[in-house]
């Protein structure tokens, strides 16, 4: 349904498992140091260093990120909503992608398969906000169908943890 919005790698990189011990341990404290991390995993710094940079520059590791408290910042609402597109193309696809790219209130988007096109992750500070986003950025993308908000009550697990 929607057009590759990354280069999808051909080539699976080869890990073992210091590797993967690595990724643990920065996805739990990314903060930790080269000798810190080289030292949990019982390797020297110098390797231990060119394992995590050759891990980046093949995109395993992505990013390294601080994760906030939504409720602490005041974005206490966070509500999941589906969408269905009225045309299946790659054109109409792209236009949507495009706009929700754009939009800070979006945290999240995932291409589904089902009776929805599109899933949103979608965190603000209170249902008034939420409102004025649906109505003045959501519904003014073209070729939306159909929408489906859920409204989360409590978070019961929150990670980012692959490993």
């Amino acid at each position: 349904m929607a057009p590759q919005t990354e280069q999808v790698r051909q080539t699976a990189l080869v890990l073992d498992e210091k590797d993967y011990e690595i990724m643990r341990l920065l996805q739990e404290n990314a903060k930790l140091t080269i000798r810190e991390i080289a030292s949990k995993v019982h390797l020297s710094p110098t390797p231990t260093h060119e394992r995590i940079k050759r891990m980046e520059r093949e995109g395993v590791i992505r990013k390294y990120v601080a994760l906030l408290d939504n409720r602490k910042i005041n974005k206490g609402i966070i509500v999941i909503v589906q969408i269905s597109l009225k045309v299946h193309n790659k054109k109409a696809a792209q236009e949507f992608i495009d706009a929700v790219l754009a939009f800070k209130e979006v945290t999240e988007c995932y291409n589904i398969s089902g009776d929805f096109d599109f899933m949103l992750k979608i965190v603000t500070e209170s249902m008034e906000s939420f409102h004025s986003f649906s109505m003045n950025k959501l519904s003014e993308i073209p070729g939306i169908a159909q929408t489906k908000s859920i409204f989360v009550m409590d978070t019961i697990k929150d990670t980012h943890h692959l490993l």
